[in-house]
């Protein structure tokens, strides 16, 4: 993503917080949802970066999203959402 696209995603969510509007409402923003400790759903990715058992590295745009874990399993992908499985233990964003 280009310095411009950046400064998009940015003003997007600044406006979204200063509105006051739900984030699904932003549509460059992923969505992140955690069920336990053991399912996490993400939509508006942009692709896994890394992969393995134990850390999973996941483009989020403006930010990468990694999760570390056991037996982390890649059950579905699809070009704008991925399932991950597995015993999750830490959720990091990492610029």
């Amino acid at each position: 993503m280009g310095e411009r696209g950046k400064r998009l995603l940015r003003r997007t969510v600044e406006v979204t917080d200063k509105l006051d509007l739900p984030a699904v409402l932003a549509p460059s923003v992923p969505r992140m949802e955690l069920v336990g400790s053991h399912s996490f759903y993400m939509d508006r990715h942009r692709g896994v970066l890394g992969y393995s058992t134990e850390v999973v590295d996941i483009n989020g745009g403006s930010v990468i999203v990694r999760l570390t874990g056991r037996d982390l399993e890649l059950q579905a992908m699809t070009d704008e959402e991925l399932r991950i499985t597995g015993v999750i233990e830490k959720i990091e964003l990492v610029e």
